[in-house]
């Protein structure tokens, strides 16, 4: 976390940071991802290192002043299904303007030219080694815990709506291995991961107040 200061701190120097009222945020992703297990039992057999590779999906979110509230629901592949990741997240997070044009003499400011993001979350995920059959039974489920994400990003405002750009998130958490029979006490299915990964962001932001 200490590395994305330096970032934050930068961009904050190039623009001006805000936080909408309340407002709905949309993202496709499309990029990699890949991680490993770093102690526990279950560290070789961790999902965040069986599920290296592409990764696509998306995420819907609420935000309130600096406060988020999001769902993100990731795949994986290799050209096969290595499986997927969904979390619940909540945390807090800001968006800083760059490149805004100045003002002419009688006329408010430009349309900002992109932006730089950069947060933090906790919550908690599920994976499965499968493609999800909705609704989601706890038989699919092969992982699950709770995790910390922090997040940094930037792009271009295609619009008042929407932007192009990319998000960098980086995970690590607790997790257990699930399934029929399984324990969640036991210590011997627990282990701790980490992960990262490299994302282009389409994402539309919706000011509702």
């Amino acid at each position: 976390m200490r590395r994305l200061l330096p970032f934050v701190a930068v961009a904050l120097a190039a623009g001006s940071a805000h936080a909408d009222l309340l407002s709905l945020r949309l993202e496709a992703h499309g990029g990699g991802a890949g991680g490993v297990g770093v102690a526990g039992d279950q560290k070789d057999n961790a999902f965040q290192e069986g599920a290296r590779g592409g990764a696509y999906g998306g995420l819907v979110g609420v935000e309130v002043l600096f406060v988020d509230v999001w769902v993100q629901h990731h795949q994986y592949t290799d050209g096969k299904m290595l499986g997927t990741w969904t979390q619940f997240m909540t945390g807090m997070d800001v968006d800083v303007d760059l490149g805004v044009p100045a003002a002419a003499p009688g006329k408010p400011h430009g349309r900002p030219r992109g932006y730089f993001e950069a947060g933090l979350g906790l919550g908690f995920g599920v994976g499965t080694g499968q493609q999800v059959e909705l609704p989601l039974d706890n038989s699919e489920v092969a992982d699950k815990g709770f995790l910390l994400e922090a997040k940094f990003g930037a792009g271009f405002n295609l619009g008042p709506l929407f932007s192009l750009g990319f998000v960098v998130p980086v995970s690590g958490g607790y997790f257990f291995k699930s399934g029929p029979g399984v324990v969640a006490n036991d210590q011997g299915t627990h282990y701790q991961a980490v992960e990262a990964a490299f994302l282009v962001n389409f994402r539309a932001k919706l000011k509702l107040k």
